[in-house]
């Protein structure tokens, strides 16, 4: 299609505008060929006619479809030219507020004047790892493009950031540095990244400077280079200057200033250590008072002098040095107020003693009369002589200036080389990228030698930069096979040989300087002479012959020439120079060292210095002897030779370029000045991009985009499988002319103007779908309309004619009826008279049917009595006749019969002699017999039968009788009652009768009672009505009263409500923050602890090689003094030969597992024998004591008590003494004389056993213990209470003995004192006897004791050695002798006494009885374990079939012992583990470090390793093993931790263990004792409970590990979900068709990750069907679920949101119904797994606000109303930014009002909300553990063989 074809009605161009540059106009006709003039109309309506060029007769450029401005890419645009790009950075910049926009590879960045918030970690974290073309325009885009192609491509990158003067280039150079310092990391301690940030602020303030452009102006171009290891990580930067504009130490221009390093020395100076420099206000200098603009507004220079010495002293520049460079820098403030007087025309003078110069002497540490001589004199040295020359005032002052430039810069060079080396690379760099911040193309009424460096270092950086422009879109033609035609540019070569070639200007004035006496105005005439009219880009001004002007690419620029020469030798006095190196300041003379080396082209020269570095171009060696010719290099040499490398540098890179675009002159926010921006986007190449894509192809499509978006072009037929044959075939049909695109391999390429062309016939043909559509809809309506009034029509019609059918109908109705009456009449009349007529036929009928029948009746009658007669007759005569006929044949048979029996009797008399007659004769009577013995069985069946018959009629006939006696007697009954009756009856009528009187004389009552009611009622009805009157008046009042009292009440409570929500909402708020800065604490505690265990590791390597053997690692110390422990770790090569030997030793473990088991219930059967003993032998003392009590009544026998008692215990004590030696000779005979085949295998077992008795046998100890402690209390009480009564017996003797005078008296009381003394003698000695008797006894029961623990002995010897059957016999038989003895022995103690042995016989029933219930009892729990245990052991041998394999023959022969262990198992067991303090390590090893989680879950109970490691931690409480438990418990959560540490990114693993971490800590408040715990216990479980130790400290260490976990666990999330999250919820399209593909062409550019394939929202939905399957195989807790559900739809909401920020194209209608669509698809997800209540849909309501925000009306103000209503989950700053964003896929969208989204900012501008924009990715709920107890018992547990835990025991 010719272009000339586009120009039709109402189609827009551009034309153009000395004010706005370019206008946008309207064609009121269509253009046709040859018309010289176009008819236009402006926007603001005005009609204008536009001229064509009769030459050119060039159309103006055709304007863009709306729905293409404001694209992302420049390129994408259709028509490409200069007033589209415009128009499209002013809409953005403008409307949208969006600074970045892409032209092709470059990076347009107008700056904003204004501080956005688009920079922070979150805006990092967003473009993390993304492609460059799928994210909004952003500096950060660009960084990671250049990092990810490092990475790929291994190939070091560049960012050139460029532009004018206070566009922008220091702060996007900057930006950059800090993405590569956020994303990449240091890879060492020393914070690399945060020195390469620092350098900044030291760098601005020594190179940076307020000019009337810019507040913060970078007065020197830097080159950064960051290095990356292998990594990728940073390890070092390097820095390379260019051009430091000296000039301004000594000079600045109006509203200018100096650098910043000397205000804010001089904002410091109250400092006191700068009161040694003697500084000042900064007018006081003249060096920092020449631009009368000492002072930027919003900056304080004290604070930045704070800010520039935090970053020297991060950058390892010392506090001495730091005062040293301070020192420097106020000599040279003091050295510009240096005066001179002049003594005349060529001499001059230094004032005596003048102040400073003094200062400034001081200050360098230099001599005044020397420093004062040479700044007034110079040397001259000739061939023969030399001699000091006087110099002018104006020579001396320059010379001043000089040397303050030249010690400036060399200082700043100083500066830089420190800086390169803090922040040089201490390990080998692998790869960089390089930050080039340079100075753009300057152009200023008056230009000088800067302006020409910088220009001549643009057109380079231009040539470089067309160069890569043309060779990647050539690439991109070559890749896509398309046919190549060379695409004319502009070649900037001809201007660059202009300047650097032999004999161009830089060569010129390099000759020129070396002349004696060269000028500016001889070198311009040599360049006049030279260049001028031989060069087309060199001229003349015409009135000016000290200038020339060269056309450069941007734009033409005069220089003025003088200063040239000047400027260019940069002429520096030696004397001075020596001067200073001979100070004796330390830090100056270092200044000066460079000087007199050789110096190689890449030092920089005074004014533009560049560090030695490691280049990737080695710079060529120096000759020797050469020192002085170097040294005397100029300045533009020296700058052509660091550009040059520069150049190299930047050829060796991948270059990825930042142009910045300043807007305004003013520094007017978001203020667009079309002029300047044009001028800037000629200068900085982005014309020149557009204008070399424009030549090519442009708009570039992959065939897939074409067919979505240009579908609607396409007929049915025309679709064909192949998708690139599809738009091949539709573009033939559409664009005739084949110039105008090509086919690539994946693209379609399309001339400029193009897409316009296909968009304007897919708008047409969209226009007239929508035309018919409105047609159908517009005729659909009618239909419906008329539809609806037919409807009405009928309707009425169905009335009417149903009100005429039923007037019609009652007509019917009556006729019917008149007829009916009338028939019924008729038929009255008729059947009335065929009655009559009936009647009479009828009775004239009957009588003569009557005489006929009787008639009839009669001959029959004769008839029948003569049939009779005849009958009657006729018998008789036959009978007669049949008698003689009878009578006759009877005499014949008689006689024939006779006849032949005589006959017969003839043949039996012969056959009767013979045998077989006999036997013929028998057989017939044996056959008869038969038949008779038959016929009597049959007859006794019919009798038996008939028997049973008639029982049964018997028995019927009895119940009938009885029936009907019953019956009779009821009747009787009845009839009895019926008689009474009938008397009740009677008596009621009489007291009917009665009561008929009474209630006559009630009803004469009643009537005078009613009268005086009605009296009384109307009286009431008065008083009623006269209450009621005040009763409605106090209701009123009451209710009024009510009503406030109510609204009163209820204000009060809505407000006590209010602020009581308020207050819970803020104490929720406050505890969750309190929640998460714990949480976060945690996290970055465990972050440090890794962080410091990869240190310590590291640090191992870097010492030692790990020697073989045991290595230790320590663990993070916590509240509790020894919760972490040092954990032993068996190295791999230890460990192989460890496993290989416990292998064997588990397989002999198993072999001796019954037999173990059988040893610990032996020992526990004799410690319960032990105990009884025990206890009869306490009973025996305590009859004793009682004895002895008795005894100690009687105080003369006192002493004898006591003695019997301490030869008692002193006999216990020694028969104790043997016991004890006996059982460790018994011990010890166990361990020594086991037999053969015990000893091996049983060593364990042996060992418990004999654990057991030891602490059995302390038992007793302390036992004893207690019983002699308790009976030395008594005795000592006792002793106590008896002197008492002798001393009182004692004073009753005395006072008898007073009283009793008499000697007879005496006498008689001293013989009863006699006979008393032989009284009590005799029961002494009977009491001896008796206790002696006793001690006997004791010791006979001693003796038994002995011997039945020997025979127990001997008897568990011998058990031992027995196999386990026969173990079980022998036991039981040594049961029942023990039984038996003991009968036999109280039989024979209780013989004297009867009534003592039948009470004995009844407390041994009782307790036979108590022993048998027991039995039951046991019988019937084995009888429950041993279902329990088949249906556990059907289990077990599911689960084990596939592990029969690996079985060894060995272990299949131990099978069969097994079942022994059956018995034991079926015990009352406690719920405890028991384990060894050694098997310690195996245990974390086998249950926590080996564990794979996965069978565990699909096979085992969840959280079975919590429950055991709790059952082992009960069994250490319960021994009372403080050691054990703390080991036990620090060994758990090391072990823990090195599991996450090792395989913490895989999320089964995070799973298990946070769900048993978790069932660990419910463990341990379930059992601990506590009453808030306990009550959701069973009794049994309560009796679990811990006895001895209060874990609530390491509950608080495992909540903080659950903590640490849960926060793994959501990172594990997010790196799994991060990938899918914006290809499935945002990307993707879920419903088909709805949003399509936007006419961008978007020119993406290469990826750097590899395609991967496409995530969909299935994709997410089963991952998070992947994610809560697991966790619900490991049982973690619903509520964990749901706060880890909550926390990954915050992720997909959080996400999803942040691209859409950052991402235009998302921002359309069609894709926030995708969005909504995805959205749905989640909760429904939420709704089938029952987590509605997770609070997970919470977390996506700013997704969702933000999708119907997409969605909503955007026009009128209560359009915003219900916007700011409807999005408060959303910011203002998100809600603007999506407005701001919100772009028309299609032409009938409508782009958003710039004053709508004003009219927001105003509605929204008291919410109270973040300014930031994105949403916390990284944030994570703080997350609680809500106790849930578990119902499952713990003596039920079994511990799988699949664990290898053989080696503990339950207990």
């Amino acid at each position: 299609m010719a272009a000339s074809e586009l120009y039709t009605k109402y189609a827009r161009v551009w034309i153009p505008d000395p004010e706005e540059v370019w206008k946008s106009a309207e064609l009121l006709k269509d253009y046709k060929p040859g018309d010289k003039v176009l008819q236009l109309r402006l926007e603001e309506g005005k009609d204008l006619e536009y001229s064509l060029d009769p030459k050119t007769k060039e159309l103006p450029p055709l304007r863009n479809p709306d729905i293409l401005v404001g694209e992302n890419d420049l390129t994408a645009l259709s028509y490409l030219h200069e007033p589209a790009v415009l128009h499209n950075l002013k809409v953005r910049f403008i409307d949208s507020k969006l600074i970045y926009t892409y032209c092709g590879i470059v990076l347009v960045a107008i700056n904003p004047y204004e501080q956005l918030p688009i920079y922070g970690e979150d805006i990092i974290n967003a473009y993390s790892g993304q492609n460059m073309g799928d994210m909004d325009p952003h500096i950060f885009a660009v960084a990671e493009e250049a990092y990810k192609q490092m990475a790929r491509d291994e190939r070091n990158q560049s960012i050139i950031v460029s532009g004018e003067s206070g566009a922008g280039k220091t702060v996007s150079a900057k930006y950059a540095m800090r993405y590569f310092a956020t994303v990449s990391g240091s890879a060492s301690e020393a914070n690399v990244e945060e020195k390469v940030l620092a350098s900044n602020p030291i760098m601005e303030s020594i190179g940076n400077a307020k000019t009337t452009r810019n507040d913060n102006s970078s007065r020197f171009g830097k080159y950064i280079e960051i290095g990356f290891d292998k990594r990728y990580r940073i390890i070092g930067a390097n820095m390379r200057t260019y051009l430091l504009e000296k000039s301004r130490v000594v000079f600045q221009a109006e509203e200018e200033r100096n650098y910043h390093i000397f205000y804010q020395l001089c904002a410091s100076a109250a400092l006191p250590e700068f009161k040694t420099l003697r500084l000042g206000n900064a007018n006081y200098f003249h060096y920092t008072k020449q631009g009368g603009s000492p002072v930027i507004d919003g900056v304080d220079d004290a604070k930045e002098m704070v800010n520039t010495r935090q970053a020297c002293t991060l950058l390892g520049i010392s506090d001495s040095y730091q005062m040293g460079i301070f020192r420097i820098l106020a000599g040279i403030l003091h050295l510009g107020n240096v005066e001179f007087a002049s003594r005349d025309s060529d001499s001059c003078t230094v004032p005596p003693k003048h102040e400073p110069l003094t200062i400034f002497c001081d200050l360098m540490g230099v001599e005044y009369e020397e420093m004062a001589h040479w700044l007034c004199h110079r040397k001259l040295a000739t061939a023969t002589e030399t001699y000091i020359k006087p110099i002018s005032k104006l020579h001396a002052i320059n010379a001043r200036d000089a040397l303050a430039k030249h010690i400036y810069a060399n200082l700043f060079n100083w500066i830089v080389d420190h800086v390169n080396k803090a922040l040089h690379a201490t390990v080998k760099q692998h790869s960089f990228i390089g930050v080039l911040d340079i100075y753009g193309f300057e152009t200023f009424e008056i230009n000088s030698f800067e302006q020409f460096c910088i220009n001549y270092a643009n057109e380079k950086l231009q040539q470089q930069f067309n160069m890569h422009v043309f060779k990647l879109e050539q690439e991109e033609y070559m890749k896509e096979q398309i046919p190549w035609t060379l695409i004319d540019f502009y070649d900037n070569q001809p201007c660059i040989n202009l300047i650097e070639a032999k004999m161009g200007v830089l060569d010129l004035l390099d000759e020129e300087c070396k002349m004696p006496k060269g000028s500016d105005d001889s070198w311009a005439q040599k360049l006049y002479n030279t260049h001028l009219n031989k060069c087309a880009l060199f001229e003349k001004p015409r009135m000016s012959n000290k200038a020339f002007i060269i056309k450069h690419f941007a734009d033409k620029v005069e220089y003025q020439c003088e200063g040239f020469l000047e400027k260019n030798k940069d002429t520096v006095y030696e004397e001075q120079i020596r001067v200073l190196k001979s100070s004796k300041f330390k830090l100056l003379p270092e200044l000066f060292q460079d000087e007199e080396k050789v110096l190689s082209p890449t030092s920089a020269a005074p004014s533009g210095r560049v560090p030695l570095t490691r280049m990737p171009v080695k710079p060529a060696k120096a000759r020797p002897g050469q020192a002085s010719k170097e040294h005397k290099k100029t300045v533009g040499l020296q700058f052509r030779n660091s550009l040059h490398l520069l150049m190299e540098t930047l050829n060796a890179t991948t270059p990825h370029y930042v142009r910045c675009i300043k807007p305004n002159d003013f520094k007017f926010p978001f203020t667009f000045d079309e002029k300047r921006a044009v001028q800037q986007l000629r200068a900085c190449g982005v014309l020149e991009t557009i204008r070399i894509s424009a030549a090519g192809f442009p708009s570039r499509w992959t065939y897939q985009e074409f067919f979505s978006r240009y579908r609607v072009l396409m007929k049915q037929r025309d679709v064909l499988g192949d998708r690139k044959q599809t738009c091949k075939n539709v573009l033939e049909k559409l664009i005739q002319d084949k110039d105008k695109y090509q086919f690539g391999k994946t693209k379609i390429f399309f001339r400029a103007g193009q897409v316009a062309y296909l968009e304007k016939i897919r708008a047409d043909k969209l226009r007239a779908a929508c035309i018919r559509i409105q047609k159908t809809i517009r005729g659909w309506l009618m239909r419906k309309k008329y539809m609806r009034m037919r409807k009405a029509a009928i309707t009425i019609q169905r009335h009417v004619r149903g009100y005429q059918a039923r007037c019609y109908a009652k007509f019917l109705r009556r006729t019917r009826a008149a007829i009916t009456i009338q028939k019924f009449q008729r038929m009255y009349v008729v059947r009335k008279r065929y009655q009559c007529m009936r009647d009479a036929t009828i009775a004239l009928q009957a009588l003569l049917r009557g005489y006929m029948v009787r008639n009839r009746y009669q001959m029959m009658l004769r008839e029948h009595k003569s049939v009779v007669i005849q009958k009657h007759v006729r018998g008789w005569l036959a009978r007669r006749r049949y008698g003689r006929t009878l009578r006759a044949i009877v005499y014949l048979q008689c006689c024939y019969r006779r006849m032949m029996a005589k006959r017969e009797l003839k043949k039996l008399k012969i056959e009767a002699r013979s045998v077989e007659r006999y036997k013929k004769l028998h057989i017939g009577l044996e056959n008869k017999i038969m038949q008779l013995q038959r016929k009597i069985d049959e007859q006794n069946k019919e009798y038996k039968s008939l028997l049973e018959k008639m029982n049964s009629l018997e028995v019927t006939y009895t119940t009938e009788t009885e029936k009907l006696r019953s019956d009779v007697e009821r009747l009787r009954l009845s009839e009895e009652e019926a008689r009474n009756a009938t008397n009740r009856v009677l008596s009621l009528q009489e007291e009917i009768a009665k009561l008929r009187r009474e209630l006559h004389q009630t009803q004469a009552e009643k009537k005078s009672i009613e009268e005086r009611a009605d009296k009384y009622k109307h009286e009431t009805e008065q008083l009623v009505s006269e209450l009621k009157e005040q009763n409605s008046l106090l209701k009123t009042e009451k209710e009024e009263l009510n009503r406030r009292i109510h609204d009163q009440a209820r204000e009060i409570t809505e407000s006590m409500e209010r602020k009581l929500v308020e207050e819970t909402k803020q104490l929720e708020l406050d505890l969750n923050d309190e929640r998460l800065r714990y949480q976060n604490l945690l996290n970055e505690f465990s972050r440090l602890e890794e962080r410091y265990d990869d240190l310590k590791d590291e640090m191992n390597l870097m010492v030692s090689i790990p020697k073989p053997g045991h290595k230790r690692t320590d663990s993070t110390h916590s509240s509790n003094e020894s919760e972490y422990t040092f954990s032993s770790e068996i190295t791999e090569a230890e460990d192989l030969p460890l496993r290989m030997e416990q292998e064997p030793s588990e397989k002999k473990a198993a072999l001796d597992m019954s037999l173990f088991l059988k040893l610990q219930k032996r020992v526990s059967e004799l410690e319960q024998e032990k105990q009884s003993l025990q206890d009869e032998l306490d009973r025996k003392e305590e009859q004793a004591l009682r004895a002895k009590a008795k005894e100690e009544e009687r105080p003369p026998i006192r002493g004898a008590e006591l003695e019997y008692e301490s030869l008692k215990r002193q006999e216990l004590e020694s028969e104790n003494k043997k016991l004890k030696n006996e059982l460790n000779e018994l011990q010890k005979a166990l361990t020594e004389t086991r037999a053969p085949e015990v000893t091996a295998p049983g060593a364990p077992a042996y060992r418990v056993l004999l654990d057991q008795l030891t602490s059995v046998s302390e038992e007793l100890e302390v036992r004893k213990e207690e019983v002699l402690i308790l009976r030395s209390q008594l005795v000592s009480q006792k002793e106590a209470i008896q002197p008492k009564h002798t001393m009182t017996d004692a004073t009753i003797l005395l006072e008898d003995v007073q009283k009793m005078k008499d000697k007879g008296e005496i006498a008689q009381a001293y013989i009863g004192l006699k006979e008393t003394n032989r009284l009590l003698e005799s029961q002494l000695q009977s009491q001896r006897k008796s206790h002696e008797n006793e001690l006997e006894s004791l010791r006979g029961e001693i003796q038994s004791l002995k011997e039945e623990n020997n025979r127990q002995q001997q008897l568990l010897a011998q058990n031992l050695q027995l196999p386990p059957e026969a173990r079980i016999e022998a036991s039981l038989q040594h049961e029942i002798t023990r039984l038996t003895n003991e009968n036999l022995f109280y039989e024979e103690l209780y013989a004297d006494d009867p009534k003592k042995y039948q009470l004995y016989r009844i407390s041994l029933y009782k307790r036979m009885i108590d022993l048998m219930e027991q039995l039951e009892k046991q019988d019937k729990t084995v009888r429950k374990l041993k279902k329990q245990l088949k249906v556990f052991a059907k289990k077990i041998g599911e689960l084990e079939v596939g592990q029969m394999e690996n079985i060894s023959p060995g272990q299949i022969i131990d099978e069969p012992i097994r079942p022994v262990n059956i018995p034991r198992k079926e015990k009352d067991f406690q719920g405890m583990l028991e384990y060894k303090k050694e098997d310690e390590q195996k245990l974390v090893k086998n249950l926590i470090l080996e564990l794979k989680p996965r069978g565990v879950a699909v096979n085992l109970i969840p959280g079975l390793p919590a429950y055991i490691l709790f059952m082992c931690v009960r069994h250490a409480d319960y021994l009372n093993d403080d050691q054990k438990v703390r080991s036990l418990l620090t060994s758990t959560i090391n072990g823990i931790k090195k599991v996450l540490k090792k395989r913490g990114d895989d999320f089964e693993t995070v799973s298990f263990w946070l769900s048993n971490t978790c069932r660990f800590l419910h463990c341990l408040k379930q059992y601990s004792g506590e009453e808030g715990f306990m009550k959701h216990n069973t009794p049994r479980q309560n009796e679990h409970c811990l006895t001895n130790f209060d874990l609530a400290e390491y509950r608080q260490v495992l909540s903080d590990l659950a903590i640490q976990i849960y926060q793994q666990l959501v990172r594990v999330l997010e790196n799994i979900l991060q990938p899918m999250i914006v290809s499935g919820m945002l990307e993707h399209e879920t419903i088909q068709g709805v949003s399509g593909v936007k006419p961008t062409g978007l020119r993406k550019r290469t990826s750097s990750i590899a395609d991967e394939g496409t995530y969909t929202l299935d994709s997410i939905i089963r991952q998070l069907n992947s994610f809560h399957s697991v966790m619900c195989q490991h049982g973690m807790d619903p509520e964990l679920i749901k706060q880890v559900v909550k926390q990954m739809f915050y992720i997909i909401g959080a996400v999803t949101l942040n691209n859409l920020l950052l991402r235009k194209d998302m921002c359309s209608w069609s894709k926030g119904m995708q969005i909504r669509y995805n959205v749905s698809q989640l909760e429904e997800w939420l709704r089938d797994k029952n987590l509605m209540n997770s609070g997970a849909k919470e977390t996506l309501e700013p997704l969702i606000q933000a999708a119907q925000l997409l969605q909503v009306k955007k026009k009128t103000d209560e359009d915003a109303e219900a916007i700011c209503s409807m999005c408060n989950a959303l910011t203002t700053a998100q809600i603007v930014k999506v407005l701001n964003l919100y772009t028309p896929v299609n032409e009938f969208e409508e782009r958003v009002l710039v004053s709508f989204i004003r009219t927001i900012q105003v509605r929204l501008r008291d919410r109270k909300d973040s300014p930031q924009l994105l949403m916390d990715a990284k944030h994570i709920f703080p997350v609680t553990f809500p106790f849930n107890p578990s119902s499952l018992a713990l003596e039920t547990i079994q511990i799988p063989a699949s664990l290898g835990l053989g080696f503990i025991s339950r207990v």
